[in-house]
């Protein structure tokens, strides 16, 4: 057993981890006391990334398709990169230096990051290098350099500490920033009159938390913002002395925002001048104001003005570069931050130099040794997928990201993908939708594996240390890139000493950090050395200088050519695509609590499906009603892009006419005939400044999808692998015209498989996915009833049921599956178990959803013991935790616990004797059976009901 400090690979908090192993397997995680970022704490993603290790679904050798058509092969790793250098030499003289892009990730290391740009930049001559980091954080880049004048975040955690005032836009931290919500819990436990406020269509879980929740019309942000600095104008409540001082650009910005009426305002946001009002006086009264946004402001074709417009704010009343003051931007992705610094971006070049500036590219291509580095813009990522399409791109070189799930208009980018001649996919999962699309295959290293840095959110760099050895053939990705980039030089630029002579990341690092010098980003200060000797450090930190600079611009000297911030003239712009007669509703995206990105790690690890078990729609009560559609029914999602399958969920978060979708629904675990997951229906247009997608939102229609004919499959695998057995089933769901197919469990792992079809499919097909769970085997139950076109197997191990089938015109029963998840004992019920439309046996409630995956606990038996508490919330909370200690582990679930409590002590003041009169069913009032206590047998039903 050893143990090794490094960094969690999900989100931008940047927490660190102690990472357990023995011999080369991952056997625990921790959070790491010692680091800042975290203080020991992690979130439910967090604390299961030892679970998502293992050899199934990892992509382990090499792989090479000579020919469209035809299967990949495996291959050795110099006759593949020999290959691929040939390939892209040849098409590099052919058609050019911006015939080949590079697309890469923010889950990259700096490291690795650092050597493709160079690769692109300086080998290939192409700015044809962008990464998903477009997705999520350039408009927060864009936002940066057009008012402070350079990227990164002015402030740190601390801040959340000392901020009188918590203005939280376009971001349900509570789920996608867990550990860092904690902290703004805590702050406001020490301090309850810190005002939060919170600015999201939806009433989230971090909406739920606010003293003031604005629940704005979709893309309404900058009216907002404009109606907010309006007021504060009018209420003289700006810093006309910093304004006078320190900024530039104010006189046109008033001009436009003296028409930003309160009125005006609320007809666009869809909410009360009051409202705008009240945030309006509480970010102006505040002595520290902090703003923390994400995705919800950046994923817009207007993205840099909402940006911008929130930045105006803390201009117009100083509250910037001062202990809890100033605009944070939360990112996306573990070191979308890093890949921002080292310019693995279209639009940027190392420490952040600018490629469209001839003094820039010149001074990089002298200090890299070369003549010169191309002025030509590069294609950023959506951009980049349609040259391929149109055939101007030939040839991509992806890695560590999956474009066939997380692009917009995937239709497009899926015939971009098909066109192109050559596509590399550097990657660690074999499981992943664009592996369908690569020519060629190459097995990377991931988490745990890996060494390097990384930098979070606050500008603070973490070393990356790897605990175990690269499985298989696996390696890591600089050495990957470095080694064809040696390669590429022979057939390219023969005779040349190498540009690319690393054999270690801590080389690597080095020149970078070189590369600094004298720069916004300056770290010539920081080492490997430094940073296993003192832990992660901030930037700036250049020589000389002992630690890293927690707040930027103290000194309120700005990053612009005047040293002056500027104002941008923001003006409210309607989103890209309206609501109209035809496409009624307004779509939006966002996370989950426990799913990240795309799921290709996530989704190896079947207990993060429990909070979530199935990919859902959420519409408000009122259009479920309207529709004539349950909790449950299956719809389809239109847009004029594409359609999206699945099951309808009723919410009260949303307003009417509103529609919610995770984003992290792919074709792989969302499937059908035709399907592309959630990206079908997203809209590609882009920002103007920032060339980020519209993702947030779009119109569709929404109605009931005819397809009557179900069948539900459950069951554990022989072997114990349900990866393995989602695998083996993929080819089977594309011949549903619905299915969905998810791991579930948390001792014992299995597998839940759904679909439907307008009429009963063929028996052929139902067969396939009886043989793959076991269920022709010899003592199975079986009933089958032609006419109707149903049919059930039940397969049982130990008096308990092992796998199952239902298939037929109607649902299948909920008790079956609630058996089958909790492991209860279901012998005694024999033949009973096949019985379609037969009621639960007593005992057997439905558990819900896990509230608390840290310990398991479930939302029925969360809300049971609540509705038996009393006094006040807090105190219900309090017994909930006490009692069934939810809660007290990460902490992720705490927001939806003190919603069940709050529930219930609303439920108190109209309680009766009657579970009924409370809109209870009495089944609810129990708690589900313990996993060995056998379920009681039910009545049997008279003949008819049978």
């Amino acid at each position: 057993m050893h143990s090794v400090k490094s960094a969690c690979c999900y989100c931008g908090v940047g927490c660190g981890v102690v990472i357990d192993a023995e011999a080369d397997r991952i056997v625990g995680v921790r959070g790491d006391p010692e680091h800042p970022a975290n203080h020991g704490r992690l979130c439910t993603k967090g604390q299961t990334l030892h679970l998502t290790g293992g050899r199934t679904g990892r992509l382990l050798r090499p792989e090479v398709r000579m020919g469209r058509g035809e299967p990949r092969r495996r291959a050795s790793w110099d006759a593949t990169l020999d290959h691929l250098a040939e390939r892209f030499a040849r098409i590099i003289r052919e058609h050019g230096p911006d015939a080949v892009a590079f697309y890469l990730s923010g889950q990259l290391l700096t490291e690795d990051y650092y050597a493709f740009n160079k690769l692109a930049r300086a080998l290939v001559g192409t700015n044809n290098i962008d990464s998903n980091s477009r997705l999520c954080m350039s408009s927060a880049v864009a936002g940066y350099r057009a008012t402070l004048g350079a990227d990164g975040p002015p402030g740190c955690y601390e801040d959340i500490e000392h901020a009188d005032c918590i203005l939280i836009a376009g971001s349900n931290a509570a789920w996608a920033h867990p550990v860092l919500f904690r902290r703004i819990e805590d702050a406001k436990r020490a301090r309850p009159d810190v005002r939060v406020i919170v600015i999201d269509p939806r009433r989230t879980a971090t909406a739920e938390f606010a003293d003031q929740h604005l629940a704005i019309l979709p893309g309404t942000d900058v009216a907002l913002f404009n109606g907010m600095l309006h007021v504060l104008m009018w209420d003289e409540m700006t810093d006309t002395a910093f304004i006078g001082a320190h900024t530039e650009g104010y006189a046109a910005l008033k001009a436009t925002v003296r028409e930003y009426t309160p009125k005006f305002v609320a007809e666009l946001c869809g909410i009360g001048e009051d409202e705008i009002i009240a945030a309006a006086r509480s970010f102006g009264r505040a002595k520290s104001v902090l703003s923390l946004y994400c995705m919800g402001l950046n994923q817009s074709s207007h993205g840099t003005d909402k940006n911008a417009a929130l930045i105006n704010l803390h201009l117009a009343t100083g509250q910037i570069a001062r202990p809890g003051a100033g605009p944070f931007s939360l990112t996306g992705q573990p070191n979308a931050m890093g890949g921002r610094e080292v310019g693995a971006m279209a639009n940027v070049l190392v420490a952040h130099r600018d490629p469209s500036s001839d003094s820039d590219r010149a001074e990089l291509a002298g200090l890299w040794g070369i003549e010169s580095l191309s002025g030509r813009p590069g294609r950023t990522a959506v951009e980049m997928f349609e040259a391929m399409r149109s055939g101007e791109i030939k040839a991509v070189w992806i890695a560590c990201t999956n474009p066939a799930q997380s692009l917009p208009a995937q239709s497009n980018v899926r015939a971009g993908l098909e066109r192109a001649e050559l596509v590399v996919l550097q990657e660690a999962f074999s499981t992943t939708e664009t592996v369908r699309y690569a020519d060629v295959l190459l097995p990377a290293t991931t988490w745990g594996e890996k060494e390097g840095t990384a930098t979070n959110s606050e500008r603070r760099i973490t070393r990356v240390r790897a605990a175990v050895p690269a499985p298989g053939e696996a390696r890591a990705d600089w050495q990957i890139a470095t080694d064809f980039a040696r390669r590429l030089e022979t057939q390219l630029k023969p005779g040349r000493s190498t540009l690319f002579a690393f054999d270690s990341p801590r080389e690597i690092f080095d020149e970078y950090r070189a590369l600094t010098r004298n720069r916004d980003t300056d770290i010539t200060g920081l080492s490997y050395a430094l940073l296993d000797e003192r832990g992660s450090q901030q930037w700036p930190l250049p020589e000389g200088i002992e630690t890293g600079r927690a707040r930027l611009y103290t000194d309120f000297r700005f990053a612009t050519p005047s040293r002056r911030a500027r104002f941008v003239n923001t003006a409210y712009c309607a989103v890209a695509e309206k609501p109209d007669a035809r496409y009624p509703f307004r779509l939006t995206t966002g996370r989950l609590r426990d799913q990240w990105h795309g799921m290709s790690r996530t989704g190896r690890v079947a207990r993060l499906f429990g909070h979530t078990p199935e990919p859902r729609v959420a519409l408000h009560p009122s259009d479920l009603a309207r529709r004539s559609l349950q909790p449950g029914d299956l719809v389809h999602v239109d847009s004029r892009r594409g359609r999206v399958t699945l099951a309808a969920e009723s919410s009260e978060e949303l307003r009417p006419g509103q529609a919610f979708l995770p984003m992290h629904w792919g074709s792989r675990f969302l499937s059908g005939a035709g399907a592309l997951g959630i990206n079908a229906v997203t809209l590609p247009v882009l920002d103007s400044a920032s060339r980020q997608p519209e993702l947030k939102h779009c119109a569709v229609r929404i109605g009931r999808a005819a397809l009557p004919w179900r069948l539900v499959a459950f069951g554990y695998p022989a072997d114990g692998d349900a990866l393995a057995l989602i695998e083996s089933m993929q080819p089977l769901l594309e011949r549903f015209p619905f299915a969905s197919c998810v791991p579930v469990g948390r001792d014992r792992e299995g597998v839940v498989l759904r679909a439907a079809a307008e009429s009963p499919v063929e028996a052929a097909l139902i067969a396939a996915v009886d043989e793959l769970l076991a269920l022709t085997r010899t003592g199975t139950l079986r009933y089958d009833d032609s006419r109707r076109g149903i049919g059930r197997r039940v397969r049982l191990a130990n008096g308990r049921i092992e796998a199952a089938r239902l298939s037929g015109e109607t649902p299948a029963e909920g008790w079956l599956k609630e058996l089958f998840e909790q492991q209860l004992a279901a012998g005694e019920l024999g033949r009973f178990l096949l019985l379609p439309g037969a009621r639960p046996p007593a005992g057997v409630a439905p558990r819900g959803r896990v509230v608390c995956n840290c310990l398991n606990v479930g939302e029925t038996e969360i809300a049971a013991l609540a509705r038996r508490c009393s006094g006040p919330p807090d105190a219900i909370f309090a017994e909930l935790q006490s009692a069934l200690r939810c809660g007290t582990e990460c902490g992720s679930c705490v927001p939806e616990i003190r919603r069940i409590a709050a529930g219930a002590r609303r439920l108190q003041a109209e309680r009766t004797d009657s579970p009924e009169q409370q809109g209870l069913s009495p089944a609810a009032e129990a708690l589900p059976a313990r996993r060995d206590s056998p379920v009681a047998m039910p009545r049997r039903e008279s003949r008819a009901a049978q």
